[in-house]
Order: C-alpha cells, then sequence, then structure tokens
C-alpha cells in the first residue's frame, strides 16, 4: 500500500511507470480469479486504490 507521502517525492515518469507497473498486477490478479482460485482477495482492492492514489497525485501535479 502506497502512502501519499511516498507518492509525492515521485516525479511523473516514475508514477506513470509504477501505474503501468499495478496494473499489470491487476490484470495478473483478476486473470487468476477467472481462471484459479486467488490467495489474496484483498489485493485486487488494495491495487486499485494505489492506482487511484498515483493517479489523482499525478492529476494535482499537473493542474499547479
Amino acid at each position: 500500500m502506497l502512502k501519499m507521502s511516498e507518492i509525492a517525492k515521485l516525479d511523473d515518469t516514475a508514477i506513470l511507470n509504477k501505474v503501468s507497473e499495478l496494473r499489470k498486477e491487476l490484470f495478473e490478479i483478476k486473470l487468476q480469479r477467472h481462471t484459479s482460485s486467488v490467495e489474496k482477495t484483498h489485493m485486487l482492492t488494495t491495487l486499485k486504490r494505489d492506482i487511484a492514489r498515483l493517479l489523482t497525485a499525478l492529476n494535482s501535479k499537473e493542474s499547479k
């Protein structure tokens, strides 16, 4: 779980890279959920929230 203080230290390209990485991980977990059982079901929610945090921080940096 990412904290806003950690995200604030990242630059735009690092945030975009992290979003891309988390989206791939989310896709893999969704695929596992539909094909077999997932051990860590809470990771779906956590990843979605982390992606939202990153995009919110990116949008707030762009608007300044």
